[in-house]
């Protein structure tokens, strides 16, 4: 984004030390804003925060487990002793490992796990941000959902239902908070390579076959940087007339027909 907005507006991304996360704390940085970023691995939090220090970037990091009540509480509490409003909350943490094992094998501890984090987390996030969310002029909530909402694997359960009801309460928090006006809505990322975007022990070169290629029609598998310029627009007042909506960005994978 080309003009000022995010000068002196604070944005929190939850899950933002790696990945799409990471990706879009750079990009709204880079735009002006404060940033902070919250994930529960300490490792890539701290390797993210020095990665946009080093670029003269104004971030923060605050350990937090979004599933837990009194993480998020004593987050958000923090965020208010250092800040005075919250302009943009971005709920982008979530357990990415979809594949669960056949539903005689499912284990339903880990199938709670994938939900409290993917779905109770955006939704605690979003309570207990509503104050700070209240004293901002043009205050936006984004949630990171997936395009496995709309299409499945076989045996990826919790990631799926997950992410199906992060869009659903997408809609449900975007119809409940009009007054004052918060909009909220929804991006749903298809396959975005982040082996760049992970934590030093976790980097890897990607290789991507002309097949994966293929699959999109744009000819490439997505970036984080594309996620973050259409968040960067969402949360921005140039999207005043968008709420409660969810916007696929995968290249067109979903869109094309494979047969194999």
């Amino acid at each position: 984004m080309a003009d000022t907005y995010y000068k002196n507006k604070t944005i929190l991304i939850t899950g933002g030390a790696q990945g799409i996360g990471l990706g879009m704390a750079e990009a709204f940085a880079k735009a002006g804003a404060s940033v902070i970023i919250t994930d529960q691995d300490e490792e890539a939090g701290q390797q993210a925060l020095k990665r946009l220090q080093d670029q003269q970037l104004a971030a923060r990091f605050i350990l937090c487990d979004v599933s837990s009540e009194a993480h998020v509480k004593a987050l958000m509490q923090q965020v208010g002793e250092k800040y005075a409003q919250l302009d943009g909350l971005i709920n982008n943490a979530g357990l990415a490992d979809p594949f669960m094992g056949t539903l005689e094998e499912l284990d339903v501890e880990r199938f709670d796990k994938v939900l409290a984090v993917n779905l109770r987390g955006p939704l605690l996030c979003s309570k207990y941000a509503l104050p700070l969310l209240k004293k901002a002029a043009h205050p936006a909530i984004l949630n990171i959902t997936s395009t496995r909402a709309f299409m499945s694997e076989p045996d990826t359960f919790g990631y799926t239902a997950s992410k199906g009801g992060l869009e659903a309460l997408t809609h449900s928090l975007a119809v409940s908070l009009t007054d004052p006006l918060i909009r909220v809505n929804a991006i749903a990322p298809g396959w975005i390579e982040v082996g760049p975007w992970q934590k030093e022990s976790e980097k890897y070169e990607p290789q991507h076959s002309q097949q994966d290629k293929a699959q999109h029609p744009v000819g490439r598998v997505g970036t984080p940087e594309d996620i973050a310029q259409a968040a960067l627009f969402l949360c921005s007042d140039k999207a005043g007339f968008i709420t409660g909506q969810s916007i696929t960005i995968d290249g067109g994978m979903t869109v094309k027909m494979i047969y194999v």
